[in-house]
């Protein structure tokens, strides 16, 4: 989710939700504790430079159980610091902590706010010397004598 989609859609809602990817709900009470802005710049295992710019939210639940952020509180504190941090139309990030700080993607289901499981990979497949797999196609079989298994055979 871009930041303008969130900016389209915190108008629209009554109340603010978020959960993990596998429906386990953050507590309604979640603070958000930062907004800014992360520019990356690192080289990736096959020597090439590489950027990336999003926008980081941080979530973060205290015990003080009756706080509820609404929508349009979200939409200013936004705005208000938009052009200081000078966000652009960037991926938004979520870091929430559970065991350890987890950082997530952000996707909306119609109700909630979903944080997506982020995970590694590899961005120089074609440098980095783990062969690649082949990638073998089921019409590609044929049926036949020599590679079917007969069941009176006693292979299958």
């Amino acid at each position: 989710m871009t930041l303008t989609q969130i900016k389209a859609l915190l108008p629209t809602l009554d109340s603010l939700a978020f959960k993990l990817e596998n429906g386990m709900p953050v507590p309604a009470h979640f603070h958000l504790t930062e907004i800014g802005v992360v520019d990356k710049r690192f080289v990736d295992c096959g020597g090439t430079l590489r950027q990336e710019k999003t926008i980081s939210l941080q979530l973060w639940t205290a015990d003080d159980t009756d706080h509820r952020f609404h929508p349009l509180k979200w939409m200013r504190i936004i705005e208000q610091f938009e052009q200081e941090l000078g966000m652009q139309d960037q991926e938004l990030e979520v870091e929430y902590q559970q065991e350890t700080i987890g950082k997530f993607g952000l996707a909306f289901d119609g109700t909630s706010f979903i944080l997506l499981n982020k995970k590694t990979a590899c961005l120089a497949e074609d440098q980095c010397g783990i062969p690649a797999k082949p990638r073998i196609r089921l019409a590609d079989f044929q049926r036949n004598a020599d590679n079917a298994c007969n069941p009176d055979s006693g292979c299958c």
